[in-house]
């Protein structure tokens, strides 16, 4: 049988651009398949500029603690395509089988017969096709970009949208204002079907609102109709169904309070009877690789300063940084340590929103290079950038490097260092480790 990778090359071909938005192309490839898109298992599909893979993580934990089975779809992956499709199995869903993907690759290449589609709605073609033919409870799928013309989003009747906070990325696309983005993200609200909407500006939420009244689909907003929050080392959620009083995540930072709370809403809302155990085992278990992930063992982790923590995120945009800033903050309240910063990112990308949130918090910025990627912002780019920050900056040409020269230097306190940037580069990070997502 021919390997998924060798059947993902072809796919690749077969459309001039990576990124086209249109549903017309997956539309027709999805009718000579057979429609899949009109027999998935009941489906909350997800929106949002940040948040969206943890939302899923948050909702994916907390449905497996009840004991159903949930089908996923999230992209990019970090080191291997399989990550985008978890298939529901018994004790918790599995990461696609490289046999099965091939299968359901072969099958859309062969349907497709050579005629122009995106790798994104090819592959989201196959995704579908094996989520409608694997039986699951509930299945949770991720917006590619966007959300009108997302190639996700040739589902009719969702039980439940999910809009997680807005801000401006992707301006290529999507348009250089926050009411352009929120509109194309409002794409997913369909008639009739409830939407949780995360934390917002008053500008995102005006539009998501309107568009919500348009089609008479019943909206639940984040400091209005429920609470989330950080109380006495506990998470507090309420709504108009009562409060839960429940374990805080195990995924860092105050971001993910607010990503909890939009995850155990939709789930309120679709899922009334959903026992309480099961948020409480949810909310404690669910984890997301490369969003402030810890590296504790691995060989990069083994060259870094004797005593330093290390740490990974694909925080890239100016909200990125910020909520990735505000997390590193209060671990330095807890716990003081230099904080040394790794970035490397994208030209498309507002590497100066993002590193602005680290002046005065930052010791150094070691600027790295994002391998294999045509994209990825020069380093000498990235420290300049820095540099007018008033940041102090360097250009490394790699991880290891960067580590090696910190491990050869006396420190009076281990140091944190913080890895963030592209997720190309989180990607390149958990492979250089030996520690790829499972």
């Amino acid at each position: 049988m021919t390997t998924p990778d060798a059947l993902l090359a072809r796919l690749l071909e077969l459309h001039p651009k990576r990124i086209d938005l249109s549903l017309e192309r997956i539309e027709r490839l999805l009718a000579a398949l057979g429609a899949p898109q009109k027999r998935l298992p009941p489906t909350i599909h997800v929106a949002g500029t940040n948040g969206k893979g943890s939302t899923i993580a948050f909702m994916r934990a907390i449905l497996e603690a009840a004991g159903l089975g949930v089908h996923v779809y999230t992209s990019p992956h970090l080191v291997a395509f399989r990550e985008r499709i978890r298939l529901a199995a018994e004790g918790g869903g599995r990461l696609v089988a490289d046999p099965v993907l091939a299968g359901a690759l072969a099958e859309v290449e062969k349907v497709n017969d050579g005629a122009p589609i995106t790798f994104f709605e090819a592959t989201t073609a196959a995704a579908l096709k094996l989520f409608a033919d694997h039986p699951a409870d509930a299945l949770l799928l991720e917006v590619g970009l966007g959300g009108r013309f997302d190639a996700t989003n040739v589902i009719d009747a969702p039980v439940c949208a999910v809009i997680t906070p807005i801000s401006i990325d992707h301006i290529e696309f999507l348009g250089d204002s926050i009411e352009s983005i929120a509109f194309e993200k409002a794409g997913i609200i369909k008639a009739g079907a409830p939407v949780v909407v995360s934390a917002q500006s008053d500008d995102a939420l005006r539009v998501l609102e309107r568009q919500a009244a348009r089609l008479r689909a019943p909206i639940f907003i984040h400091g209005q109709d429920f609470l989330c929050r950080a109380e006495r080392g506990r998470l507090v959620y309420e709504d108009t169904q009562g409060l839960l009083d429940l374990p805080m995540p195990r995924l860092p930072g105050r971001h993910q309070i607010v990503n909890a709370g939009a995850a155990i809403a939709a789930l309120r809302q679709c899922l009334p009877n959903l026992p309480f155990g099961a948020f409480e085992r949810g909310v404690a278990a669910a984890d997301w690789p490369g969003r402030l992930q810890n590296i504790r063992r691995g060989r990069l982790a083994a060259l870094a300063p004797e005593g330093a923590e290390l740490w990974l995120d694909g925080g890239h945009n100016e909200s990125g940084g910020r909520a990735l800033a505000e997390a590193v903050a209060d671990f330095e309240d807890k716990a003081p340590r230099p904080l040394v910063l790794f970035y490397g990112g994208l030209q498309t990308k507002d590497a100066a929103g993002f590193l602005r949130h680290f002046v005065g918090l930052a010791s150094e910025v070691h600027a790295l290079p994002v391998r294999g990627e045509q994209a990825g912002r020069a380093p000498e780019e990235v420290a300049a950038i820095a540099h007018r920050l008033g940041l102090d900056a360097q250009v490394q040409p790699d991880a290891e490097e960067a580590l090696r020269a910190l491990a050869r230097r006396v420190w009076a306190r281990p140091p944190r260092i913080l890895i963030a940037g592209s997720l190309y580069l989180v990607g390149e990070i958990l492979a250089a480790n030996g520690t790829p997502p499972e």
